[in-house]
């Protein structure tokens, strides 16, 4: 009787096998990990559309929808894994596609409760980020998927994905790089610095931060197919994301602007002055930014920022603030890149920073050669791990988005070649 017992047992494990395998079974596997469509899918060669048709409760597909719903994972582990969906169906019913690179299966929707559908075995040949491509194949039914549904052995050590924030996991990590002063050199007047945005990389919802220090950043972005900009911006020392709830006595002062600089104020990642001009600066030219920080005496500092185009070989005067309570030479030298639009997310974005320098209070030059790496929440979380930075040459680089594989350790540090001459600049001529 154990015997028979057994031999039926197998037989049904053999059968539950193929029909797993030919995408029959809805509820055979226990899901060991649910993926949020909503934080993680992205809509394929759809232009700047990327999130169409996924909202807060997951993917929508309906009748005659052609486009694929791309969602992203990262597994450190090969091996085999169980793929499905966690969806239901209005009105009818659905075939849909699951596809990671060559390897394809289908499951078919007719439950209208939300239900694990698998879809059988797929291979995870190499670690990094992986990618499962959902598509319709026929069906008249309205479809909707909350979940992608994973077993297996490599999702139970090092499997990430965006559990939550997915805002911020849609805008991908912000990566920095922090400049190692010499502890010898004091009081920083002056801090030059260039950007190389290499052709291609140029990607819409980009800024290119060169100059940052404590209290504020000065870089470029790409705003648009039409519009990009320099950027320069001081925090007040009043704390919120709120301009309009600064005291009167902490707010910050624009003392001069450049020709065709707009300025104002920004909020909501703290607040603050902010200038601007709008300037299509092109990939693949190098750009100066020389940025002055420098204590009045009463408490307060002026921070002043230049910007040096090569087509013209001059500077000009991005604009002139007083920060108000603060009492500082520049510090917390830095430079970062960062995505602002969520819906690029999805493309990978570099950017050169060479020939850092820092002008002392007495007129001394220092060469800037070595730098650290670091990146923000949603890296240090492992919502995503597209980051990266290093050296090569005489220059420091930076990467981020796009789901790339080949994450950068935090902390690294780097050195470049060093130049060896500062730049050429006189200071009492600046516009």
């Amino acid at each position: 009787m154990k015997k028979q017992n057994q031999i039926v047992k197998m037989f049904v494990a053999a059968l539950v096998a193929l029909a797993l395998q030919a995408g029959m079974v809805a509820k055979t596997l226990q899901a060991q990990v649910l993926i949020p469509t909503t934080g993680n899918s992205w809509v394929i060669n759809n232009g700047s559309k990327t999130t169409e048709n996924i909202g807060p409760d997951g993917i929508h597909i309906q009748n005659g929808y052609s486009k694929v719903f791309r969602t992203f994972f990262y597994a450190e582990e090969t091996g085999t894994i169980q793929l499905g969906i966690r969806g239901h169906v209005m009105n009818g019913k659905a075939r849909l596609k699951l596809a990671m690179g060559a390897q394809e299966k289908t499951v078919e929707l007719t439950n209208e409760t939300p239900t694990i559908l698998w879809a059988g075995d797929f291979t995870v040949n190499n670690p990094g980020y992986q990618q499962l491509d959902i598509s319709l194949l026929d069906g008249d039914a309205t479809v909707q998927i909350s979940d992608v549904a994973v077993n297996g052995e490599p999702t139970e050590k090092g499997f990430y994905f965006a559990k939550d924030d997915f805002y911020w996991g849609r805008r991908g990590p912000s990566v920095h790089l922090r400049y190692l002063v010499p502890e010898t050199v004091k009081d920083v007047t002056y801090f030059y610095n260039e950007i190389t945005v290499p052709v291609g990389e140029d990607v819409i919802g980009s800024y290119f931060m060169a100059n940052g220090f404590g209290q504020g950043y000065f870089g470029i972005q790409v705003n648009s197919a039409e519009e990009r900009r320099i950027l320069f911006s001081v925090w007040s020392p009043f704390h919120t994301d709120n301009p309009n709830e600064i005291p009167e006595d902490q707010r910050i002062k624009m003392l001069r602007k450049g020709e065709g600089v707009h300025t104002g104020e920004f909020g909501n990642e703290g607040s603050g002055g902010q200038s601007y001009k709008k300037f299509m600066w092109k990939a693949g030219v190098t750009y100066g930014f020389l940025l002055k920080g420098v204590p009045n005496g009463d408490n307060s500092t002026t921070f002043t920022a230049w910007f040096f185009d090569p087509e013209v070989e001059d500077w000009s005067l991005i604009a002139s603030f007083e920060r108000p309570k603060t009492d500082t030479y520049l510090t917390g030298l830095h430079s970062f890149l960062e995505n602002f639009i969520p819906q690029a997310g999805t493309s990978s974005r570099k950017v050169h920073y060479t020939n850092q320098w820092v002008v002392d209070a007495k007129g001394n030059w220092t060469e800037l050669n070595q730098a650290a790496f670091s990146a923000d929440a949603t890296a240090r979380k492992n919502s995503r791990l597209d980051y990266a930075g290093g050296q090569f040459g005489d220059t420091f680089f930076l990467k981020n988005c796009g789901f790339f594989t080949g994450e950068t350790d935090f902390g690294a540090q780097f050195t470049r070649e060093a130049k060896g001459k500062h730049p050429a600049i006189d200071f009492n001529s600046l516009p």
